[in-house]
């Protein structure tokens, strides 16, 4: 068995010191119309639910849409320095500072996911019997079993060390895999390594199959719901607020929502995103 080494430390510090991003980059551009804006987000984005979204907003609002693939917190940041209109991210208080500081505005509560604590069949730190999810985590650092983390600010990385926090410590050793890489390619690493790893809910769902050897091993606890908030620049910061605006208030609205409700039901069985709806009771 690996030695455990966790190392127990204010977590206060870790926004001083953020970890490297993943790499933004272009995901898509949706519709034709003269409306142009952009929209940073990850996962909504890599399983296909803001496709359907922006092509049937473009087709109401002569609009064009452009997805800058980013985590949470590289999609912020892109937003703060003003290189797209509009972000779809999860994490509520990094969403309320960029609020109270003045660069983002329109918050908008959209809909919600969960996490899901993965891992190999045989559960070698016994995460299943766990009573949380901050003494699943406790028991993979006493096991020294391999543990992938995504290590990029994203909104999952945020959440990781907040359980992290929970448990008592900061994760370090040979057992700690951090790949600086988004969701499913993640999830791949932690099936080669026969490791943990939290995943969303709804990247779960569409793509399991790239892990055949990880099962759920633990979910549950309140705290790994995953709520996400849309806003966009303040006004006139970029010159496609006003219809990144507009996308917005067609997201919260009836026919948006149920778009959200229904992705994937027809393919899964199941929705892989709840709606705001839903969203609102642990919007806290």
């Amino acid at each position: 068995m690996r030695r455990t080494v966790l190392k127990i430390a204010a977590f206060a510090a870790l926004g001083l010191s953020l970890p490297a991003y993943a790499a933004a980059e272009t995901g898509a551009t949706y519709g034709t119309g003269r409306n142009r804006f952009s929209l940073a987000t990850g996962s909504p984005g890599e399983l296909g639910l803001l496709k359907l979204l922006a092509e049937e907003f473009a087709r109401r609002a002569d609009a064009q849409m452009v997805w800058v693939k980013a985590g949470t917190g590289a999609s912020l940041k892109l937003l703060q320095e003003k290189k797209v209109d509009m972000v779809m991210v999860h994490a509520p208080a990094q969403v309320d500072k960029a609020i109270a500081d003045g660069w983002a505005t329109g918050k908008t509560l959209i809909g919600s996911n969960e996490f899901y604590i993965v891992g190999p069949k045989g559960d070698p730190a016994a995460i299943a019997r766990a009573e949380s999810a901050a003494d699943a985590y406790q028991r993979v650092a006493k096991a020294g079993a391999r543990f992938v983390s995504r290590g990029d600010n994203s909104g999952t990385h945020q959440k990781e060390m907040q359980i992290w926090q929970k448990a008592g410590g900061q994760p370090a050793g040979t057992w700690y895999i951090v790949t600086r890489d988004f969701m499913t390619a993640s999830l791949k690493r932690a099936n080669a390594e026969g490791a943990y790893f939290m995943s969303d809910s709804s990247t779960w769902i569409m793509e399991k199959d790239v892990a055949p050897d990880l099962v759920i091993l633990y979910r549950g606890d309140k705290f790994l719901v995953n709520t996400y908030h849309a806003l966009t620049s303040a006004p006139g910061a970029t010159p496609g607020q006003e219809t990144a605006q507009k996308f917005i208030a067609f997201v919260a609205s009836p026919d948006g929502q149920k778009i959200i409700a229904d992705y994937g039901r027809d393919r899964f069985g199941e929705g892989l995103y709840n709606d705001e709806a839903y969203a609102r009771q642990y919007d806290k």
